[in-house]
């Protein structure tokens, strides 16, 4: 299976008055086309600075210090890479190319814009050729029917419509729309586009399996339930049919049900649509029921990374086993990691999780162990193997 994201010695480091953080070290991963890989660790682990990473997104006063994050578009077929490209470039990825699910929908939606207007923004920055095009089908159906008196009369502005839209949909950056959509005498005449985009919306409302959609475009997301506003960060993010959908947690704040749904919902995404799927959990659960392949991140480094029946039925990396062990089981006591998660202005030198390790070894407290391939498509980082 072909590679649709490869990331390359990543390392992010925030700099403030404290000390440097140590956020990602020299991380190495790959996500494939068409899968599900799961990133699974405890909290402060590194799992959402590598999503932020990917997007350049990593909040001040971070910064990605050193790596290679590759793209490969599919639509284009060519290979970006995503650290090189001016922020103009990568402002039309974000959103198009590559979509975020963030862990809390309430704070990812504006609360003073309809559900609706956010997301065909999206439309309107992204796909404006599109709803040019779609535009210009509506205004020459107009143009083609009809003999009555009104539509004589109308017949010379429809036609100077139609060459408006028509220049939007070639995608030259015409000057004469961008003229008129700063004139608000004329603003108005760019209409259909916002229409076209709020006929989209509606659709991929009801794509995100929203009851009544015509309706909920309406609300405002202080009048949805938790779940009712995952469905329409989801369906923001899905909009312009991105090739890697990134889910930052999104089924954390959510009750069991509505759970269950989302898993079904992201299934279902992947199925239909093709996408590739960065799925970032704590959830081992979780991780189990959507994921093709699970990394396990800890202190900002790779432990293991393997295919999810795989890395289940046969952990090696012993922090992946004491996860796997902290797992509550109905009829078993439960199990705890020993210590704390590690320093990250402070940590431990060559393994990181060493001072926690029940097999740790004099080597691991002096030098870091490389990731490789212990077993088919298994890769695991200790001096165990």
């Amino acid at each position: 299976m072909e590679d649709l994201v490869r990331i390359r010695d990543l390392t992010v480091r925030f700099h403030t008055y404290e000390g440097v953080v140590y956020a990602i070290d020299d991380l190495d991963l790959d996500i494939r086309q068409g899968e599900t890989l799961g990133i699974v660790g405890e909290t402060g682990s590194g799992k959402t600075m590598t999503a932020l990473a990917i997007l350049r997104l990593i909040p001040y006063p971070g910064r990605i210090e050193s790596g290679s994050i590759v793209f490969f578009d599919k639509g284009l077929r060519s290979e970006l890479e995503l650290l090189k490209l001016s922020e103009d470039k990568m402002r039309s990825i974000r959103g198009c190319k590559i979509s975020m699910v963030f862990q809390e929908p309430g704070s990812a939606l504006n609360p003073v814009y309809t559900i609706g207007d956010q997301i065909s923004e999206v439309y309107l920055l992204h796909q404006r050729q599109e709803l040019g095009r779609q535009a210009k089908r509506r205004i020459d159906s107009l143009l083609g029917n009809g003999g009555t008196l009104a539509a004589s009369i109308k017949r010379p502005f429809w036609r100077w419509q139609s060459r408006l839209y028509n220049k939007i949909a070639e995608g030259s950056n015409p000057l004469e729309p961008r003229i008129l959509s700063h004139i608000p005498l004329f603003r108005r005449l760019l209409w259909r586009l916002k229409d076209e985009a709020g006929l989209l919306t509606v659709s991929m409302l009801k794509d995100v399996e929203i009851p009544d959609p015509d309706r909920v475009a309406g609300r405002y997301p202080h009048e949805l339930s938790g779940g009712m506003k995952q469905r329409a960060v989801i369906a923001m993010a899905l909009a312009c049919s991105p090739e890697l959908l990134i889910a930052d947690e999104p089924t954390t704040s959510l009750d069991v049900t509505i759970q269950a749904q989302m898993l079904e919902l992201f299934r279902r995404i992947k199925a239909d649509r093709g996408a590739s799927v960065l799925f970032i959990t704590h959830n081992l659960g979780v991780a189990a029921e959507v994921c093709d392949r699970v990394a396990v991140m800890y202190a900002g480094r790779l432990c293991e990374v393997a295919g999810v029946e795989e890395i289940f039925l046969h952990p090696m990396h012993p922090y992946t086993k004491a996860l796997l062990e902290a797992v509550p089981m109905p009829g078993k006591e439960l199990q705890t990691i020993p210590g704390a998660l590690a320093d990250a202005f402070n940590p431990p030198p060559g393994c990181r999780f060493h001072p926690r390790c029940p097999s740790a070894m004099p080597t691991c407290q002096h030098e870091r162990p490389k990731l490789k391939e212990v077993a088919k498509d298994h890769m695991v980082a200790c001096y165990l193997y």
